[in-house]
């Protein structure tokens, strides 16, 4: 693998990461000073959010994949660290994703979310180009 790939791979999974860990700040802090079900609900309301304006970021500056692609992939390494992180290391059972609101729920808003993020931000700076044409 050459490395201006490996550089891209590494940018794209550092963005998602951030999300992912700012997902979890969200439920290790909740679990400290309320009850779960608000927690779970601060969650759900909280990841497209932040996964918004981590894409907004990725689509700005380095806009490496499609949409589609990064939103399926965001959600994807979101699952797969909760799966392996958190459901085998740290609560040590997988019942975590038979709650919909903990974990399902989320996981489609934060493709929903990177998706809608990405069009939007493509969809901007296509209208700036077709403007500066335009000049």
């Amino acid at each position: 693998m050459n490395t201006k790939r490996f550089t891209k791979i590494l940018i794209f999974l550092a963005h998602a990461l951030v999300g992912w860990a700012l997902c979890g700040a969200i439920i290790g802090i909740g679990r400290a000073v309320t009850s779960m079900q608000t927690t779970l609900i601060v969650h759900a309301l909280g990841a497209p959010v932040i996964f918004g304006l981590i894409s907004r970021v990725y689509f700005r500056r380095f806009n490496y994949t499609t949409p589609l692609q990064t939103g399926l992939l965001f959600m994807l390494f979101a699952i797969a660290m909760d799966f392996f992180v958190v459901a085998m290391f740290i609560e040590k059972s997988f019942e975590m994703f038979t709650s919909l609101l903990g974990t399902w729920i989320p996981f489609g808003l934060i493709f929903l979310s990177t998706y809608l993020t990405g069009t939007y931000v493509l969809r901007g700076r296509q209208v700036e180009q077709a403007g500066a044409f335009a000049k």
